[in-house]
């Protein structure tokens, strides 16, 4: 079998432009946890089922492993800083972005376009990360644009029509 290079993989699957997500939990001693997600889905509408792929490498891998109940945060454009803290800030996150909580405390990311609160159905290991797959218990959607994420780089499809349309008025 022909082994693929590593960083010549992570290239190709980054050419695949996804939207921009925030996944949080509670740790089973309570304190908030969460990571900056591109592996999101939908899976299915009847039950209504997401899915996001934790890391196994995430210092928080274990709680979303062990917990009851998770929420997906579907990022708006503009909440580029937002993604970045829950990417590569080691602190308090929580304590930099602002969220609510829902019925059951996990966090929920302020300004995201879409919110899922979520009951774990079933967790599968996966490689180097797991398919964490959720029934969705709650949502909210307030539509707008979400933020994107393609080639290493934040894009907005909103921002680009207006500027498209911008562009187009001047000319």
């Amino acid at each position: 079998m022909t082994r693929i290079d590593p960083h010549a993989l992570r290239h190709a699957f980054g050419s695949f432009m996804t939207g921009v997500t925030v996944v949080t939990t509670r740790a089973p001693d309570g304190t908030p946890v969460g990571f900056t997600a591109n592996s999101f889905s939908s899976v299915s509408l009847d039950p209504p089922l997401l899915l996001v792929c934790p890391g196994k490498f995430l210092s928080c891998h274990d709680a979303f492993h062990a917990a009851g109940y998770f929420a997906v945060s579907v990022l708006a454009e503009g909440q580029e800083d937002v993604s970045n803290i829950f990417a590569s800030h080691s602190g308090d996150r929580f304590a930099r972005v602002a969220y609510d909580t829902d019925l059951h405390e996990v966090p929920l990311i302020r300004g995201a376009v879409a919110r899922f609160s979520c009951t774990t159905w079933q967790t599968i290991p996966a490689g180097d990360h797991s398919i964490l797959l959720g029934r969705i218990i709650a949502l909210e959607h307030t539509g707008g644009a979400g933020l994107g994420y393609g080639g290493g780089r934040y894009f907005s499809l909103g921002r680009t029509a207006e500027a498209r349309h911008t562009n187009q008025r001047t000319q």
